[in-house]
């Protein structure tokens, strides 16, 4: 793979590792500041983070009148310097694919409650270019499209894939869990799979695990979580 390609798969990486993400518009009521609030976020699966927003938020404001945002993603770590982070500058539009939705909502369960409510909308970032952080000394400018992942059968197919790992390979999941991320738990649910690699529950915290190489359909995917299941048992 190319530095370009090594780049734009990095950062891609890091708008799937994490789960909150800082957007950034220009505020209405405040002549033009940039205005910033942490949102809960998930990716869809070429990797535009996905947002749940009230009609009453500033950001709604704002968005009407200018679509551009920024959005930075980032550990929350005592030591941010050494640390791989992004940010995102794009143009954010109205999100009404169900499966998304569907998505988004296996990730923050909780936030099926604004829906009730009702006024929130979900939301999809463009990724125009993309600021990388890879650590101290290495910052890049990229184009956006780079980044994105390629359209791939693995995102229609995932709905099913999840029912099949956590219906028939829990323990599976729980092994997976205590060989990456070192987690002692009794309950695993595997929330979400795309090409990158997916994201399991566990003891309440929501932990990301990527492919060694992208999967592109399910058949591949197998391939990868079998290896993963292996390599967790021996």
């Amino acid at each position: 793979m190319s530095e370009s390609g090594s780049l734009a798969k990095a950062a891609r990486q890091i708008l799937r590792r994490f789960h909150i993400g800082v957007l950034g518009t220009r505020s209405v009521r405040h002549a033009d500041y940039p205005y910033t609030a942490a949102l809960p976020y998930c990716t869809d699966h070429q990797g535009r983070p996905v947002v749940l927003i009230s009609h009453l938020s500033e950001h709604t404001r704002a968005i009407a009148r200018d679509p551009r945002v920024s959005f930075t993603v980032a550990p929350m770590v005592p030591t941010l310097r050494p640390q791989a982070r992004a940010t995102i500058l794009g143009q954010i539009a109205l999100c009404d694919d169900a499966a998304m939705a569907a998505r988004y909502l296996r990730f923050f369960p909780d936030n099926r409650e604004f829906l009730d409510i009702g006024g929130f909308r979900f939301f999809s970032i463009s990724l125009e270019h993309v600021r990388l952080i890879a650590g101290f000394g290495s910052a890049h400018w990229l184009d956006g499209k780079s980044v994105l992942a390629q359209e791939a059968p693995i995102a229609q197919a995932e709905q099913d894939i999840l029912e099949h790992m956590n219906r028939d390979h829990h323990d599976s999941l729980v092994l997976i869990c205590r060989h990456v991320h070192d987690i002692q738990t009794e309950t695993a649910a595997m929330v979400g799979i795309d090409c990158d690699g997916f994201d399991v529950r566990a003891e309440d915290m929501i932990y990301h695990f990527e492919f060694n190489s992208p999967v592109a359909d399910p058949a591949d995917a197998r391939a990868a979580l079998v290896a993963l299941a292996r390599a967790a048992r021996s």
